[in-house]
């Protein structure tokens, strides 16, 4: 009888002390209001927590997002950019990944991005 594997090899899944953040990235939308979010992590046997946090350069929260006990080790959602006049500008991206307390992240992963603002219609850049 032949064996039916249900994972590809490597993802076979860990334990909660071996989960991490594997992939974060962002990308801006064309309207920049938009950013799209990746998040890809460790298989796992037991579901992780994610807490998000967009912040501007000024350091002001403007995106948050939580995921609670996720079913899936890679994820996409779109962050909308809240309580500023402008979106453009520079930008810094956190995530915690946690388990039993959300005050003591497991891992925590941050990059930094820009949206950048498009020339309109008939301007040069």
């Amino acid at each position: 009888m032949a064996n039916i594997n249900f994972f590809d090899e490597q993802d076979v899944p860990q334990p909660r002390e071996r989960v991490k953040i594997e992939r974060l990235e962002a990308k801006p939308y064309p309207d920049g209001w938009r950013i799209k979010l990746s998040i890809n992590v460790t298989p796992f046997q037991e579901r992780p927590n994610l807490e998000v946090r967009l912040k501007n350069a000024e350091g002001q929260e403007v995106a948050e997002l939580s995921i609670i006990e996720t079913m899936h080790k890679n994820m996409e959602f779109t962050l909308h950019i809240r309580g500023v006049i402008s979106p453009y500008g520079q930008y810094s991206l956190e995530t915690d990944l946690y388990y039993d307390d959300r005050a003591n992240p497991q891992q925590r992963e941050a990059i930094n991005f820009v949206v950048e603002a498009k020339p309109l219609q008939g301007e040069s850049s």
